[in-house]
């Protein structure tokens, strides 16, 4: 049975979801399509701690499907901006990873990671799949990935 490994740039996935379709993403049906390819090995969702209460029940919902919730502060700057990037901490586990299991599945639009998904694709030999809002995702992560996945309607709740 194919090792599948699922990387989520939550921040990534929500706001062009919202932008896009004005919906939020439907990890369970995405945990569901996953799961008749191989066995989910890893799950990792990579999100920012604001402690509101939303957001709690959100990261236990995803728990519960069977994802790992890893966290970072969010920090405001003194000009009103934030900070809350997670591309190094992305890369790094999935670059750890890369050589006990059959696909890699990044869920962002980020072009950030196309040279990530090249390397792994070239030293490790795994299929790397991106599922990316179309019209928001970069055309360098699109062309970098083995197999690019819409999230359009199906994948939205």
């Amino acid at each position: 049975m194919k090792k599948i490994a699922i990387f989520v740039d939550v921040q990534n996935i929500y706001y062009t979801s919202k932008e896009a379709y004005g919906r939020q993403f439907d990890y369970k049906r995405l945990w569901q399509q996953l799961g008749y390819e191989g066995e989910i090995v890893i799950a990792n969702a990579y999100a920012i701690a604001r402690n509101d209460n939303g957001q709690i029940k959100f990261q236990d919902a995803l728990r519960h499907i069977g994802f790992e919730v890893k966290l970072k502060p969010f920090i405001q700057r003194a000009d009103g901006s934030a900070k809350g990037d997670w591309d190094v901490g992305i890369t790094i586990d999935i670059m750890e990873c890369a050589s006990s299991v059959d696909t890699i599945v990044l869920l962002s639009g980020d072009g950030d990671f196309s040279l990530l998904l090249d390397k792994v694709r070239q030293k490790y030999h795994v299929e790397t799949q991106v599922f990316g809002v179309p019209s928001l995702t970069a055309k360098a992560l699109i062309d970098a990935t083995t197999i690019f996945h819409e999230i359009n309607h199906s994948l939205l709740r």
